[in-house]
């Protein structure tokens, strides 16, 4: 049977990213255009635009459609933004922030997973405003500021660096916990200090290196 991957995309759009409340406009055009089947694995392609997290390979997932949207929408990119992504993964996030923002810088700690996404998104034509390093987000550093911060990975406790990095009036995404209860919070970079607004609750694998300690039992 062959799949109509365009209608798949709009009932995406409208039974499931639209309900969980992401309104934004730009956001759901941007998922509307994107062809998410075009950066899952051959194998989960059919499965591209269910509500489920999809293997990438090396350990890693694409997130639930529902929270893809819902960390867009948070991070309200402009079009002038520059934008600092923390784990390319599939490389589909990568290209939705190129769409909605000037420039994307976006770090992936595995060269395979990097050189994949790069090829996902030459081909597609979402390359042009974006580099991808590869780099480990917790030992990697520049001067540079960025007007939005989103890292598709969860975190034990937000890293202060990744806060460094922000803009005054900046706005970071991430996912912080402990599994199986996760929080996804935006961290508004305002004039008198973060603030942290609560946004729902979920459970996505760690960034590297991120994970929780192991307290040593007796």
């Amino acid at each position: 049977m062959t799949i109509n991957y365009a209608k798949a995309r709009e009932t995406m759009v409208e039974q499931q990213v639209r309900p969980w409340d992401v309104l934004d406009a730009r956001v759901l055009a941007t998922l509307r255009d994107v062809p998410r089947d075009a950066f899952v694995l051959d194998q989960y392609r059919a499965l591209a635009y269910t509500d489920l997290a999809l293997p990438i390979g090396h350990g890693q997932t694409m997130m639930k459609p529902v929270v893809e949207g819902r960390m867009l929408q948070a991070l309200e990119v402009a079009p002038g933004d520059e934008v600092l992504e923390i784990g390319s993964g599939s490389g589909f996030i990568t290209a939705c922030l190129a769409r909605l923002a000037r420039d994307v810088v976006s770090l992936e700690i595995n060269p395979e997973l990097a050189t994949a996404a790069h090829e996902r998104l030459a081909q597609h034509g979402y390359d042009s405003n974006v580099r991808i390093e590869i780099a480990d987000a917790l030992a990697w550093d520049t001067d540079r500021r960025f007007d939005a911060i989103c890292v598709t990975a969860a975190v034990d406790t937000i890293p202060s660096r990744f806060t460094d990095w922000l803009h005054p009036g900046g706005r970071l995404f991430v996912i912080r916990g402990q599994s199986p209860v996760m929080e996804a919070v935006c961290l508004h970079n305002d004039v008198n200090g973060p603030r942290i607004e609560s946004l729902f609750e979920t459970d996505v694998p760690y960034l590297a290196g991120a994970a929780p300690v192991a307290e040593f039992q007796l």
